[in-house]
């Protein structure tokens, strides 16, 4: 029986056995190398995922900002145009004022400027003292409604910003002699002292407006001190000046030294001398020195006085010279007086003023009646005496410059107006008038016309 033969492999050949070696051992550094490959891209993986999170996160928040500064901007844009709106009124409602404020200056004096040169003629013709003596309270009367409006009317063109400061160099020698000299009979009255000390000072200010507030310190002084006096003293303060108004009256309480500026604040003082106050002077001066940007201070005792300091700068140059007008008391008899007066009771008033002080006047409301006149033979006038407004926005000087140009008449001219704005007093002067502010103190008209006339 023969056995099945069995085969078996022969045994690898030692090269066969090197190169398997090789084979896995390359085949283990290629799966190292694509487990390596794959352990780096899956950590880039990883990494671009958290980028593309931020990238959306950041994205989200900018959207947000973008849409709250869209908000804010369009917010801006309505505050704007709202702004822009409320600046437009205000400017509307400014200007109303002025245009009030120079009516209200026109229209309320006017009255009482009638009234007043009528009773100027009404006591020339008065036969007895009893007459004359009420016509005298009616005048007081009149004068007190007088300084209402007009302080009212101060304040309101001060708190609208339309005065317009004129600074120019000042001597206030000179201001402080015509301040005492107006003041004295009211000290005399009262049995008062009234001194000023001033050196020869040159301050930079508006004159008008300084003469106001000093004005004001002078008449509250005298109205509440009983007895001592009263000093106006300017002294030099290094580069600066310092006026102070100083009293021997009643002091002010030190709960009442903050309400003093207030309008219409009179404080109960022991030692008033219960004249006719109307609680507005301070309340003027501190506005019209804020005005001038001079600084005022107060320094009080109850019982022994009061200072009011004023500081102001002083000037670099001296004032121009300038030579005082002196009126003459020549007569007014004959007189020939051409009047330009719209208001018809002022115009009545006026014409009877004149005439009682024996001069011819013709009155005329507007140019357009003076044209008329000259055709019918008017006569040249001596002096004029004219409204600055007139009806439908006409100015008075217009008959000044028709008549000059037409006729070459260079006649006197006194120009009248409610209105105490810079640029009437400017044109005023560009045209050689005299102004004269209403309502008219006849003593005043009178005296000027006389040294017109002279």
């Amino acid at each position: 029986m023969n056995r099945p033969t069995l085969r078996t492999e022969p045994p690898p050949e030692p090269q066969t056995v090197e190169a398997l070696t090789h084979r896995v051992a390359k085949l283990e550094r290629i799966n190292a190398a694509l487990m390596a490959h794959v352990e780096r891209t899956m950590d880039q993986q990883g990494g671009a995922y958290s980028l593309f999170q931020t990238a959306i996160m950041l994205e989200a928040r900018v959207r947000a900002r973008t849409e709250e500064l869209t908000a804010l901007m369009n917010s801006l844009e309505r505050s704007n145009a709202a702004l822009q709106v409320a600046k437009e009124e205000a400017e509307t409602a400014n200007r109303s004022k002025t245009r009030f404020l120079a009516a209200a200056s026109h229209d309320l004096l006017q009255p009482l400027n009638a009234a007043r040169l009528s009773l100027s003629a009404l006591t020339d013709l008065a036969p007895g003292p009893e007459a004359k003596a009420v016509a005298r309270q009616v005048e007081r009367g009149l004068e007190t409604i007088e300084d209402l409006i007009k302080a009212l009317i101060d304040i309101s063109k001060l708190d609208a910003g339309i005065v317009r400061p004129m600074v120019k160099p000042v001597r206030l020698a000179d201001l402080v002699a015509g301040i005492e000299a107006s003041f004295r009979p009211f000290a005399e009255r009262k049995e008062l002292r009234l001194v000023t000390r001033c050196a020869d000072l040159v301050v930079e200010t508006d004159g008008v407006l300084l003469q106001r507030i000093l004005q004001n310190l002078v008449s509250n002084a005298i109205r509440y001190t009983e007895s001592g006096g009263v000093l106006i003293a300017a002294r030099r303060r290094e580069k600066r000046c310092r006026i102070d108004v100083v009293d021997t009256g009643c002091g002010i309480p030190e709960h009442e030294r903050a309400l003093v500026f207030e309008e219409f604040f009179r404080g109960a003082r022991e030692g008033d001398d219960g004249g006719i106050g109307l609680g507005l002077g301070l309340s003027i001066v501190q506005r019209t020195a804020s005005t001038l940007d001079h600084a005022v201070e107060l320094h009080s005792r109850a019982g022994h006085g009061t200072r009011l300091s004023l500081t102001l700068p002083l000037a670099t140059q001296r004032p121009e010279a300038r030579v005082p007008l002196a009126p003459l008391a020549t007569a007014l008899t004959g007189a020939r007086v051409l009047a330009i007066e719209n208001d018809a009771s002022t115009a009545e008033a006026l014409q009877r003023l004149l005439r009682s002080w024996d001069a011819e006047v013709q009155v005329f409301r507007d140019l357009a009646g003076v044209v008329a006149a000259l055709a019918a033979g008017l006569a040249r006038p001596d002096v004029m005496v004219i409204d600055y407004h007139l009806d439908n926005g006409a100015c008075g000087l217009d008959v000044v410059d028709y008549l000059r140009r037409n006729r070459g008449w260079v006649t006197p001219v006194i120009l009248t107006t409610a209105d105490h704005g810079a640029d009437i007093a400017a044109r005023a002067q560009t045209t050689g008038a005299e102004l004269v502010h209403k309502p008219i103190k006849p003593a005043q008209l009178r005296s000027l016309l006389a040294y017109m006339l002279a």
